[in-house]
């Protein structure tokens, strides 16, 4: 998995798709999650681009597309039941699957060690 500084987890998987979520970090940090808002499948998005809402009872914030692509999947498990961020924010309660050009635009992230550094 590789980490952005914006605390989000991104795991690249076959065909060019990679999971995003939030991290551990991130959810702690947020508090109690009770809104998710993901974006449209098909939505094509450009780095930066605002493409998740997440309220919780600290604050509301927005997460960035990490990468430029499509939209391909979104977890409707968390908007049904938004504490599942909470509870497992770097596995069952990621965000949306991203189809990518190509894997190597993961390059310019952090590994684990390096995140881990960086939010000590």
């Amino acid at each position: 998995m590789k980490f952005t500084e914006e605390h989000e987890w991104l795991r690249p998987e076959d065909d060019n798709i990679v999971v995003v979520g939030i991290t551990a970090h991130a959810a702690e940090q947020l508090g109690d999650v009770v809104f998710v808002e993901l974006p449209d499948v098909g939505r094509t998005v450009s780095k930066d681009d605002e493409v998740v809402v997440i309220e919780s009872v600290k604050a509301a914030s927005d997460i960035l597309a990490p990468l430029d692509g499509e939209i391909v999947e979104v977890n409707d498990a968390i908007v049904d039941n938004p504490s599942k961020v909470n509870d497992d924010p770097e596995g069952d309660a990621w965000f949306f699957k991203i189809q990518v050009e190509s894997l190597s635009a993961l390059d310019e992230y952090m590994d684990e060690a390096a995140y881990k550094d960086f939010i000590a």
